[in-house]
């Protein structure tokens, strides 16, 4: 069974930092392009952040310098190092993973940058 289990969000000030972690199962992320999206209280959700399988990234111009994707293919987790944290950085974090026509969802974990 396919699955995308993110954690990690949480409550932190501005300024601050957290890891998200997206661990996945049944099937080989190495394989696969992951991807983080953000989805803010009514707004669209967006790309934040992406890395294929040559391990070439991407960012969201919004975080860029400030967060950092990454994957260890050993644990089959996929990581999003958020630093210098903004309140608007508020969203639900989904984890996403595609090859072909394969499109896998996670189910999301909250942050909240507030003072």
């Amino acid at each position: 069974q396919v699955r995308l289990v993110e954690s990690g969000g949480g409550l932190v000030q501005p300024g601050g930092s957290l890891r998200l972690s997206c661990a996945a199962s049944g099937f080989t992320i190495s394989s696969y392009v992951m991807t983080w999206y953000r989805q803010a209280p009514g707004k669209e959700r967006e790309l934040v952040a992406s890395i294929n399988i040559g391990d070439t990234t991407n960012y969201a111009d919004s975080v860029k310098g400030r967060f950092t994707i990454s994957r260890d293919n050993a644990r089959n987790t996929v990581y999003l190092q958020m630093n210098s944290l903004k309140p608007e950085d508020t969203a639900v974090y989904y984890c996403n993973a595609r090859r072909f026509t394969a499109v896998y969802w996670g189910q999301g974990t909250q942050v909240t940058v507030s003072s």
